[in-house]
């Protein structure tokens, strides 16, 4: 047997850094620096670890890591590669620029059937859209069964299986492969990249592809076919000074005031 994983990954802004509009009002990406997505590693360590289970059971896995997005965005692939991935595909053309969810899910569609799968695996959301909902698009565009938002995966006999914990109740979910699975930031602690992965990553395959390679006209994508886009947007408001109670004796009875006033109390 030998298992075909993919895994859909994505190099988002910095949450930490000051980030900025560009006219369009979409992201400015030159003034932010960018990295994979957190939630998105968690999908690499679980293609790892079913692909390491199935290494123990003497089959073949490979695991192959897509994303779409600029030139940066090789760092987001380097990155899953220094953690254990095979190699990687990025897609890049000036024409995605402002592609919505929508879009990006065809891309990704096409991408992965150009690549061949048995499984693909997303991370629950991206952080920065966390928008939650690529990976039901991507396996409707599939045509294949989706079994989201899992706290624990696993493949067995051309199975997937995992569990969803909801608030409520905890439910067992498995499908036929091939299939397309999301997982959360409970499905387990992504390793980090080691000194070897790291050196070993810069000699992986990274395969460049550009709409024309996937039989995408420019007008499927893009800011202007994006189902979703920014209609305003204006700075946030500097933050003002706070209020100061000195305590001269009374002080207790300033901040009960103050927070009343607020209606914390």
């Amino acid at each position: 047997m030998s298992l075909r994983i993919v895994v859909c990954v994505k190099y988002v802004p910095d949450a930490t850094g000051d980030r900025h509009f560009a006219e369009d009002l979409t992201l400015d990406r030159d003034d932010v620096d960018g990295l994979l997505s957190e939630l998105d590693e968690y999908a690499v360590e679980q293609a790892l670890q079913i692909a390491e289970e199935c290494r123990r059971g003497d089959d073949e896995a490979e695991i192959t890591v897509l994303t779409v997005g600029p030139e940066d965005a090789k760092d987001a692939l380097r990155k899953a590669l220094s953690m254990g991935a095979d190699k990687a595909v990025h897609v890049e053309d000036d024409d995605l620029h402002g592609t919505d969810a929508l879009g990006t899910s065809l891309v990704l569609a096409r991408a992965v059937e150009k690549t061949g799968y048995d499984l693909v695996i997303c991370g629950m959301a991206s952080t920065d859209g966390t928008m939650g909902v690529l990976p039901a698009i991507l396996a409707e565009r599939l045509g294949v069964p989706q079994v989201t938002l899992l706290s624990e995966v696993s493949v067995e006999d051309g199975t997937v299986k995992g569990r969803r914990d909801g608030d409520t109740a905890t439910e067992h979910l498995e499908a036929a492969l091939p299939a397309v699975v999301s997982v959360t930031d409970q499905s387990g602690e992504a390793r980090y990249p080691s000194f070897k992965g790291i050196m070993a990553a810069k000699k992986k395959p990274v395969t460049s592809w550009d709409l024309s390679d996937l039989d995408i006209e420019a007008e499927e994508v893009g800011l202007e076919s994006a189902w979703t886009k920014v209609d305003g947007a204006e700075e946030r408001p500097a933050r003002t000074a706070g209020t100061i109670v000195k305590d001269e004796g009374e002080g207790g009875k300033q901040l009960a005031a103050f927070l009343a006033g607020q209606k914390f109390i």
